[in-house]
């Protein structure tokens, strides 16, 4: 699944270059279109595939069938990077530490079907950094020199998507408000009105049908993911290309960690979750109550994909903190230490410029 793909003029291995959108030598920068062989492999459509199947089946789909994959394993955030050429990192992608170990697997993963290039550069990536660092006013000042974007690393992380049918019937009891005047006694004796709210309860029943396209479930454990909720979604529904080596030569792999079992697991609660809100709409009247859905799902479909992302991890005191980009937008999302030192003053400077202004209404 790994071939080579030399550069023309030093023998290099040729590498997906995110500002050129071509490939391109990493070594004398020669930049090369594909190859005949590539183009009719990126013409193919990317392939659905049937869940039921796979999950009665788990060794298929399976091996990335090359000698050229080297993994290794963070001890500190357990995440586990694929490299190839076994061109490894010395401190981990995710976190920064330098405890990475060998990594070997009995099982091999299952092979991705799609990947989202990277569409934004690593250029274009450290400025947003930049203008991020510079808006954190609570910031410690040493955070720039703590935090560098040359510790920037584009990482390709494992997702899976699913496709499903869904049908769904619902009842409930759907509530309409209706009011009515009612006399009372205020405080010093005098008759007053005033409108009362009441609610007629009627039952409710009602049915949906409803296509779920691409639900995504991250199957990555080394990006936080509160940051990577902030930063999707990627447009896997469009933008998806067939897999092929050339897009991850030289770039991190993620190997997912969350399986196809426990993601499909995941996207059935999301669902039903979505599912209940669908029906929930359709329910008449002002409010309701004891909303019951019988839901089937046909069709269940998933694929393998991996999506890019642009990730600075760094430790300022004990913590470890993440600045996430999504590699295809440019969505930026990250975590920085806070100064207590800085909120101090800036509380201080609040609590004296009252003092100052206070006098002047008092006068007035």
């Amino acid at each position: 699944m790994v071939r080579k793909h030399p550069c023309p003029e030093c023998g290099a291995n040729l590498e997906w270059n995110a500002k050129a959108q071509a490939l391109k030598c990493p070594y004398c920068g020669t930049q090369v279109p594909w190859s005949e062989d590539t183009r009719e492999e990126l013409g193919r459509e990317v392939a659905e595939l049937d869940l039921a199947q796979a999950l009665r089946n788990p060794a298929a789909g399976r091996g990335w069938g090359t000698e050229e994959r080297y993994e290794v394993q963070c001890q500190n955030c357990r995440a586990i990077s694929v490299f190839l050429d076994r061109k490894v990192a010395q401190r981990c992608d995710f976190c920064g530490s330098p405890s990475i170990v060998a990594h070997e697997e009995r099982n091999d993963a299952i092979t991705p079907q799609s990947i989202l290039p990277f569409k934004i550069s690593d250029g274009q990536i450290r400025d947003k950094i930049r203008q991020w660092y510079g808006s954190r006013w609570f910031a410690p000042s040493k955070l720039k020199s703590a935090a560098l974007t040359d510790t920037l690393h584009g990482v390709y992380l494992p997702y899976w998507t699913f496709d499903a049918h869904a049908s769904a019937r619902w009842q409930a009891e759907a509530g309409f408000y209706y009011y009515t005047t009612e006399t009372y006694r205020d405080a010093s004796g005098n008759t007053q009105t005033r409108q009362v709210q009441h609610v007629r309860w009627e039952p409710a029943a009602g049915s949906l049908q409803h296509f779920f396209d691409d639900e995504l479930v991250p199957g990555t454990v080394g990006v936080h993911p509160q940051l990577l909720r902030q930063v999707e979604p990627f447009p896997t529904t469009t933008d998806l290309k067939p897999y092929t080596p050339e897009f991850v030569r030289g770039w991190t792999v993620e190997r997912y960690q969350v399986d196809l079992s426990k993601a499909a697991q995941l996207n059935e609660q999301d669902m039903d979750s979505q599912l209940r809100s669908l029906c929930s709409r359709q329910v008449p009247g002002d409010t309701q109550r004891n909303l019951q859905v019988q839901r089937e799902y046909s069709g269940r479909t998933f694929k393998h994909t991996l999506v890019p992302v642009w990730l600075v991890g760094y430790t300022y005191g004990s913590k470890t903190y993440q600045i996430v980009a999504n590699g295809y937008t440019g969505q930026i999302a990250g975590e920085r230490p806070y100064s207590w030192m800085k909120i101090m003053f800036a509380v201080l400077a609040a609590l004296l410029l009252i003092l100052l202004i206070a006098p002047l209404f008092v006068q007035q």
